[in-house]
C-alpha cells in the first residue's frame, strides 16, 4: 500500500460523518439568508450533551463557591482575631493562614510566657465536593445524631514547668457528650456532672469536685463560658496533661505535656467577631493557672491515678511484646520448615504436605469438639 492510500485511510476514519437531514421536516425552523438552523435535529444528535454540559458548569461553578466560601469563612474569623493574636504573642502568624486542601486551614503562634505555641485548625465542610455534600445531607437524614458542622480549634501548649497541677478537666456542650469519649482518650479519666455557676446547656467532665471548683468558681472559668455571645458557637474546653490518643508506652511525668484545647463551631464571617472577647478572656485564664491550689488528698489521687494507668498501659505494652515475639518465632519457625521441605524429594514433599493437612485436620476438628 503506497504511503498516499495510508494517509487517504487514515483521513478517511477520523473525518465525522456527515449530518443527515430527512427530506421532510415540520419541525420549528429558524432561516436567515442561505442560513437554516433546526432545534429538533440539533436536540436529537446532542441528546446527552443537552444534559451533560449544564450538569458539568453546575460542577465545576459549586467547586468555586465552595472554595470561596470556606475561604471567606477561615480567614475572616483570622482577621477579626489577628489584632488579639498580635498583642499576646511576638511570633503570632506567618504570611496568615496555611491552606491545606480547600477545607482545611491552620496557623501556628509562639511567643508569649506561660504558652509555648497556639495551635489554630479549622477544619471546614468539604463545601467544594458536591458529592460528599450530599452523601453528608442523606447520612444525616438517616442517623439524627450526626450533624455535621465548621470546626475551629485552639490547642494551647502550656509552658513546661508553669507550676500547674496534673489532672483532667473539662466543660463540654451537652451535643457533644454523645461520642467525646470516643475521640478523647484523655477525658475517660474524668466523671461527668452537672455545675449550676454554667449554663444548662453544658456540662462539667473533672476527675474530682476540688479540681471543679478551683477552676469553675476560684479561676473565673465559669463567668468566662457564660457569656451569652460564645454559647452558640461553644463545644468544648479542656485542660489536660494526658495524650488524646491512648498512648502505646507509659510517659513519663517529666515528659507529658500540658494542653487547653478549645473546639468551636466557626461564626458565619458576619459574627467572626463575635469570639474574640472569649479567646481575650481564656489568655487571662491562663495566667492564673499557676495559682490553683488542690488539696493534698486530691493530688494524691492524682498521683495515684496515672501510677495506676502507666502500670496498667506497661503491662499491655509488654503483653504485645510478647505476642509480637512469639509471632516472629512461629514465622521463623514455618520458614525453616518450608525450607526443609523445599529440598526433599517428590514423593517425601507430597509425604510431608499430607502430615501437615492431617495434622491441621485434627487440629481444627478439636477446636470444634471444645466449642
Amino acid at each position: 500500500m503506497s504511503l498516499t492510500n495510508v494517509f487517504a485511510s487514515l483521513s478517511k476514519a477520523v473525518t465525522p460523518q456527515a449530518l443527515v437531514q430527512p427530506v421532510e421536516y415540520d419541525g420549528l425552523e429558524y432561516r436567515w439568508k442561505f442560513l437554516i438552523f433546526r432545534p429538533e435535529l440539533l436536540r436529537e444528535q446532542l441528546r446527552l450533551e443537552v444534559f451533560l454540559l449544564p450538569a458539568l458548569l453546575f460542577y465545576v461553578a459549586f467547586i468555586f463557591w465552595g472554595k470561596s466560601t470556606n475561604s471567606s469563612r477561615a480567614n475572616k474569623w483570622f482577621e477579626e482575631h489577628l489584632p488579639l493574636l498580635l498583642q499576646q504573642f511576638s511570633k503570632p502568624t506567618n504570611g496568615g493562614l496555611t491552606q491545606d486542601g480547600y477545607s482545611d486551614y491552620f496557623n501556628f503562634s509562639t511567643g508569649r510566657r506561660g504558652i509555648t505555641s497556639l495551635h489554630t485548625v479549622f477544619v471546614l465542610r468539604p463545601r467544594h465536593d458536591f458529592f460528599q455534600i450530599v452523601f453528608q445531607f442523606l447520612w444525616g437524614l438517616q442517623d439524627l445524631g450526626y450533624k455535621p458542622v465548621d470546626e475551629i480549634e485552639l490547642d494551647f501548649r502550656l509552658t513546661e514547668g508553669l507550676g500547674c497541677p496534673d489532672f483532667v478537666f473539662g466543660v463540654v456542650s451537652k451535643e457533644e457528650m454523645v461520642n467525646i469519649r470516643d475521640r478523647r482518650w484523655d477525658l475517660t479519666f474524668t466523671k461527668t456532672s452537672e455545675n449550676s455557676s454554667l449554663p444548662p446547656s453544658l456540662s462539667v467532665m473533672s476527675e474530682f469536685a476540688d479540681v471543679t471548683e478551683q477552676l469553675l468558681d476560684k479561676h473565673s472559668l465559669a463567668k468566662i463560658l457564660s457569656d451569652p455571645l460564645i454559647l452558640p458557637y461553644f463545644r468544648s474546653l479542656s485542660i489536660t496533661d494526658q495524650p488524646r490518643d491512648r498512648p502505646f508506652h507509659s510517659i513519663a511525668p517529666a515528659e507529658r505535656q500540658k494542653h487547653i484545647i478549645v473546639s468551636l463551631t466557626a461564626p458565619p464571617p458576619s459574627r467572626a467577631a463575635d469570639t474574640v472577647p472569649f479567646i481575650s478572656a481564656l489568655f487571662g485564664f491562663i495566667d492564673t493557672l499557676p495559682k490553683v491550689s488542690l488539696r493534698p488528698e486530691t493530688r494524691s489521687k492524682l498521683k495515684r491515678t496515672r501510677e495506676d494507668v502507666d502500670k496498667l498501659i506497661k503491662e499491655d505494652s509488654e503483653k504485645d511484646k510478647k505476642d509480637e515475639l512469639a509471632a516472629e518465632k512461629l514465622a521463623a519457625k514455618k520458614r525453616a520448615e518450608e525450607e526443609r521441605i523445599s529440598k526433599l524429594s517428590a514423593a517425601e514433599q507430597k509425604k510431608a504436605l499430607d502430615r501437615d493437612r492431617k495434622r491441621a485436620t485434627r487440629k481444627q476438628q478439636g477446636k470444634t469438639t471444645r466449642k
